[in-house]
């Protein structure tokens, strides 16, 4: 199971409470970025594109475990930059754990092997490893050759460590849904607990701006990716993500973003409205949710910018909540798409 049982009914006990409480708007997983500082240069992250001064800085543990515990989401993706790079990431994620959150260090693995050591295996621990295709189209989107065997590599060494490891896949413009195909059974055989796959989104900063997905590109592009599970045929595929998101990037479901489901943090503070846009940043995750205009973001608000994402961090949430609405949406989650 790519999402584990006890992580499935602590979210789901977690949604339930907030709906209790009569809470319209509650995260669920908190973005934190404590450092944007990389070691590779991807042509669609726009992270990297910040001064020097800046991508020296590093949050500190404190600094992380405040933002989680004023955001109180059970759920923490740890990104950056890349995370491993952070002089205190072991104090980092060990507090986390400690606090009873699920954590996903989000790594490109480049240096994964030699830090494993920092780490012990928790079930409240998932690696979240960068892989955008096979060996030739993932070392050509991070533009640094053999950054594929020495992920695969990293991979090997942490599963035969006893901990957990994800893939992150970003889908772009072009891609040949058979050849995302090799790459799920491959994984499937690499034993992998599951794999995240999201359409990319246009930052303003990236250095490609050619071969980000349209809206209806997208639907079109995740029909054929997903249609060997839809013929229940081909490998028994563990994607960590909900079915009814599957289903909405496919165009069966029409989800509107619910940006507060994931909110950022990083070394500014509170990043406005969301991952992926930069309004600038509120001092407190109440300032966030009170100050922040959110009928102006969404596909159907018409801002243009909001057009033509169908990303995780802000439908995922909102897949997650339908998914708990009801008894016979449960059932359906828990079979999986298909």
């Amino acid at each position: 199971m790519a999402v584990t049982l006890r992580q499935a009914m602590k979210v789901g006990a977690y949604v339930f409470k907030q709906k209790l409480k009569g809470k319209r708007r509650y995260p669920l997983v908190l973005m934190l970025e404590p450092l944007f500082r990389c070691n590779l240069a991807c042509v669609g992250c726009g992270k990297i594109q910040y001064p020097s001064e800046i991508l020296k800085k590093s949050m500190s543990p404190d600094e992380a475990f405040r933002a989680v515990e004023e955001c109180g989401a059970p759920v923490v993706s740890i990104a950056g930059g890349e995370p491993l790079l952070h002089p205190e990431i072991g104090e980092i994620v060990k507090g986390m754990i400690e606090r009873k959150k699920f954590v996903y260090l989000c790594s490109n693995a480049i240096l994964l092997e030699k830090n494993l050591d920092q780490f012990e295996p928790s079930p409240y621990l998932t690696f979240n490893i960068h892989l955008d295709g096979m060996r030739e189209r993932h070392d050509k989107l991070v533009d640094r050759a053999g950054t594929f065997d020495i992920a695969v590599s990293a991979i090997k060494e942490a599963k035969n460590r006893g901990f957990r490891v994800n893939t992150n896949t970003t889908v772009f413009d072009g891609e040949d849904p058979k050849e995302l195909h090799e790459m799920f059974d491959f994984l499937t055989e690499l034993g992998v607990d599951g794999m995240t796959i999201s359409p990319g989104y246009s930052y303003a900063w990236a250095p490609d701006q050619e071969h980000f997905l349209k809206r209806e590109q997208t639907k079109a592009l995740f029909r054929e990716v997903f249609a060997p599970l839809r013929a229940r045929r081909g490998k028994k595929w563990q994607f960590n993500q909900s079915p009814f998101y599957l289903r909405f990037l496919m165009g069966e479901i029409d989800y509107e973003c619910t940006p507060w489901g994931c909110p950022n943090y990083n070394i500014f503070g509170w990043q406005k409205p969301c991952y992926l846009l930069n309004e600038g940043y509120a001092k407190t995750f109440n300032e966030l949710l009170e100050v922040t205009e959110w009928e102006n973001y969404g596909h159907k608000s018409g801002n243009p910018r909001c057009r033509d994402c169908m990303v995780h961090c802000g439908h995922e949430p909102t897949a997650v909540i339908d998914a708990t609405s009801s008894l016979k949406n449960m059932i359906a989650s828990v079979r999986g798409l298909g």
